[in-house]
């Protein structure tokens, strides 16, 4: 059972793929709000560290939802002409005192202002599926989410509507400024 996080609290974030390799990490992230099913944080101008070492600043300030029971999590990126979307599909969050940390299965959907959107990532996926031998079971998963998560696109229910991206991102820094 994973603890409650406090709001405002600044967290880690890890990314790890399927073999335990470090794929990326997120330096700090702010808690907005926990409940049964998510974990919601922003961040802005963040320090990502890639597994290479790279290292690079997100440049939009941008409000996520990590799923607890899903296999998703989606990035609502906060831009002049609208939110736009960067959705994971990854393993249930985890946290344990370090870091929430999520394994990610490569696909990718990216969605625009307008709501349309593009799966990204299928090679990829179709690589790491043979490489890292997901099991079948775990392909169904991620196959079903996926169908799951482009509903909610396509339905434009929460985390993709705009206005709650934008009030997230007002309770950040309002967070900030206390």
């Amino acid at each position: 059972m994973m603890s409650m996080l406090e709001v405002g609290k600044k967290i880690v974030v890890q990314s790890y793929k399927h073999d335990e390799s470090l794929h990326r990490i997120w330096q700090e992230a702010t808690v907005l709000a926990e409940n049964d099913d998510y974990i919601i944080v922003a961040n802005k101008k963040t320090k990502v560290i890639e597994a290479n070492g790279r290292f690079w600043h997100t440049k939009e300030p941008s409000v996520t939802y990590f799923y607890k029971h899903h296999w998703f999590n989606v990035i609502g990126i906060i831009k002049e002409d609208g939110v736009s979307y960067y959705c994971n599909l990854s393993s249930p969050i985890l946290y344990d005192e370090e870091a929430l940390k999520y394994i990610d299965y490569d696909l990718d959907i990216k969605v625009l202002p307008d709501y349309s959107y593009n799966l990204l990532d299928q090679n990829e996926y179709r690589r790491h599926k043979s490489q890292m031998s997901y099991s079948p079971e775990l392909s169904k998963i991620i196959e079903n989410e996926l169908k799951i998560l482009e509903t909610m696109v396509r339905k434009q229910t929460e985390p993709f509507e705009q206005a709650i991206i934008l009030k997230w991102y007002d309770f950040y820094l309002n967070q900030k400024i206390k």
